[in-house]
């Protein structure tokens, strides 16, 4: 039976633009799924999207739609983009999936039963976009630390993870497992700068919005983000659903490839959920660093973003693929520039392995007529090109399984350029020359081929189709003669093959004018994303036109006279009032946006008109019982439409 091999990446919050820094650690991850399948590992890789969130909900809200719609829309995208990558995931988990949703709930009702959850009530800075709450020394310049935003002051009722409770724990179990958060500078990090100072309990609920899993027990909460989506590792397994056996398989993960930003969430919130539910931890966190552009992180909110799609039209998804992975040390941040990209693309593509590749088979098709002789002799040069040979497949093992990719791609090329320089030291072209030295001509072509054979195979997880090209131009099948272990024999290729020369693998690139159109494509890019945004906009201020209706229509609306009792503002909304409304023998609940224009004062006495047969509405965790109606004046100035008879009783119809 085949070893298992669990991976996982982060569940992305679904955006309309995933850059270039998103694809880099889906990227990674794929390659190392790839990699291990290649070993015969049986590989379950896990991504997929986190959907719920005020964010989220705000911004369905504005486009007039719902938060499930908007997010529909947004991981069809993503799914695009993750196929014209090449990434080959297994599964791919979205937070609103009715089994995770299910599955949540059970976690959740489960640590409060044992008292691992409980509730109180929470104050602080709140992010929107970064979902996260802050206090006042983590601000900086009084906005979030991470994407710079402004913030809110917010104070509601939450249930708490007991996350205090496990910090001992913690600290013991990292340090007895080293290798559990990777790279060590993560390790030290954690334990230093959050363990050793102290946990604080952590917020798991949210009351002030709707778009969540419920909390089954307590209706008007709904399960934040930590408990939601950290769990996804685990429901998308099927645990706490009816067949759990994909999660008795593959369970505990061998590693979660995660940025460096959300270690924390992954070494600590993560691994004290675990031990609650008397889980296996994760044998492995890998936080990777950042791409670096312009001297900051990419980030949409900076306007510093590089459009992978862009690149890939341009370059062919390998050749980017082969870029992040060589270009920057895996855990390391890295500097993005054009002027890299064509660069790796020029030096190690086009001249080293694409160049190598295409004279070797066109000297085979001038010499041979794409047949090499079974007639060789060997040449003093043989032996070094054989032993770079065995020890470059005997280290991409190693660095692989240390997910150390650019050091591996490193000592790949390593062979590459042995290899171009072996055809410096034999001079075909002059063995070429002399028929007594066809023997010798065979020979070297032949140790050419198996080269290249070894590297297609060596670099099937970093770059999935190049391979393929190769191993058309080789006259090979897939099969034996491309399997893994094939690159650790020398002399796989039969004697038979035939060789026959195809289009130039990677081209080289003009770098100035490259740089010019480049850089035009990316601004077309980005204006394009623009002018969509704004069409966007524009399309939600357009008002649709108002339909006739009958007299039936409105017979249906039920308006009311009612009188306002009570009003106070609702806490962490600059807009709502909640008012209790007496109409008739009944008082309601109505929430209204209409501060600052009225105060809680202003409000009560007033006469106002009530539609009443609206379903009720929840909103930042309180419910409303119908619309108080109001006038708007182009400004956005809101007036209360009343009756002028102030003695009018509550209660009355309008009609």
């Amino acid at each position: 039976m085949a070893e298992k091999f669990y991976i996982t990446t982060p569940i992305y919050y679904p955006s309309d633009k995933l850059h270039i820094g998103h694809s880099y650690c889906t990227v990674a991850t794929d390659t190392m799924a790839r990699y291990k399948r290649l070993r015969g590992y049986d590989v379950k890789f896990l991504t997929g999207t986190d959907e719920h969130g005020q964010k989220i909900e705000r911004i369905a809200e504005k486009q007039g739609i719902t938060p499930k719609q908007y997010v529909d829309k947004i991981v069809s995208g993503i799914k695009d983009l993750w196929k014209e990558l090449d990434i080959s995931y297994d599964h791919f988990i979205r937070t609103t999936d009715d089994y995770h949703v299910k599955s949540v709930q059970k976690i959740f009702k489960q640590l409060y039963d044992q008292g691992d959850i409980y509730k109180s009530e929470y104050e602080g800075w709140y992010c929107t976009p970064c979902e996260s709450f802050y206090t006042d020394v983590q601000l900086v310049d009084g906005k979030c630390p991470d994407c710079g935003r402004e913030v809110e002051r917010l104070k509601e009722e939450s249930y708490f993870f007991r996350l205090s409770k496990y910090q001992d724990r913690l600290i013991k179990y990292i340090e007895e497992h080293p290798e559990f958060i990777q790279p060590q500078t993560r390790q030290n990090e954690m334990i230093n700068n959050f363990l050793k100072p102290g946990l604080e309990d952590l917020c798991v609920s949210r009351t002030s919005f709707n778009w969540g899993i419920p909390v089954t027990f307590d209706p008007k909460h709904i399960v934040y983000v930590w408990v939601d989506a950290l769990t996804n590792y685990i429901t998308a397994l099927g645990y706490g659903s009816d067949d759990d056996s994909e999660f008795k398989k593959y369970w505990p993960a061998d590693v979660h490839v995660v940025g460096k930003e959300i270690v924390r969430f992954h070494t600590i919130i993560w691994p004290a959920m675990l031990m609650a539910l008397d889980l296996p931890l994760p044998k492995q966190v890998f936080g990777h660093g950042w791409l670096i552009i312009d001297g900051g992180k990419m980030s949409k909110s900076k306007g510093n973003v590089v459009d992978p799609k862009v690149l890939v039209d341009r370059y062919g998804v390998d050749a980017i693929r082969y870029f992040l992975l060589r270009e920057i040390a895996f855990g390391q941040d890295g500097n993005f520039t054009n002027e890299a990209l064509i660069q790796r693309i020029n030096s190690d593509l086009a001249n080293d392995l694409g160049n190598l590749v295409s004279r070797t088979v066109g000297m085979i098709e001038k010499y041979f007529d794409g047949k090499i002789p079974s007639d060789r002799e060997e040449t003093e040069f043989d032996a070094s090109l054989k032993d770079t040979a065995k020890a470059v497949t005997e280290k991409v093992d190693t660095l692989l399984d240390k997910m150390l990719f650019s050091d591996a791609l490193t000592e790949i090329w390593t062979l590459i350029r042995r290899s171009n320089k072996y055809v410096d030291e034999t001079q075909p072209w002059v063995l070429a020359k002399d028929d007594s030295q066809k023997a010798k001509l065979a020979n070297v072509l032949y140790n050419l081929s198996e080269a290249i054979r070894i590297v297609s195979v060596l670099i099937q997880p970093f770059m999935p189709n190049t391979p393929k090209l190769i191993w058309k131009q080789l006259g090979v099948s897939e099969g034996e003669a491309t399997a893994w272990d094939s690159a650790k024999t020398w002399g796989v290729l039969p004697a038979d093959t035939v060789y026959t020369k195809g289009d130039v693998i990677f081209p080289r690139i003009d770098m100035k004018k490259e740089l010019a159109e480049l850089e035009a494509a990316m601004k077309a890019a980005q204006a394009a994303s623009v002018a969509n945004q704004e069409k966007k906009a524009e399309e939600e201020q357009k008002e649709e036109p108002v339909p006739e209706i009958t007299i039936d229509d409105f017979d249906k609306i039920k308006l009311k006279v009612g009188t306002v009792i009570a009003s106070e503002k609702m806490p962490g909304s600059k807009k709502l009032l909640k008012n209790q409304i007496k109409i008739g023998n009944e008082t309601r609940q109505i929430l209204s946006g209409i501060s600052p224009n009225y105060t809680p004062e202003e409000m009560v006495g007033k006469k106002v008109i009530v539609l009443t047969n609206l379903p009720p509405r929840k909103m930042m965790g309180e419910m409303s019982y119908g619309m108080i109606l109001v006038a708007e004046d182009e400004n956005g100035e809101l007036s209360l439409a009343s009756v002028d008879k102030a003695d009018f009783a509550d209660g009355s119809s309008i009609s």
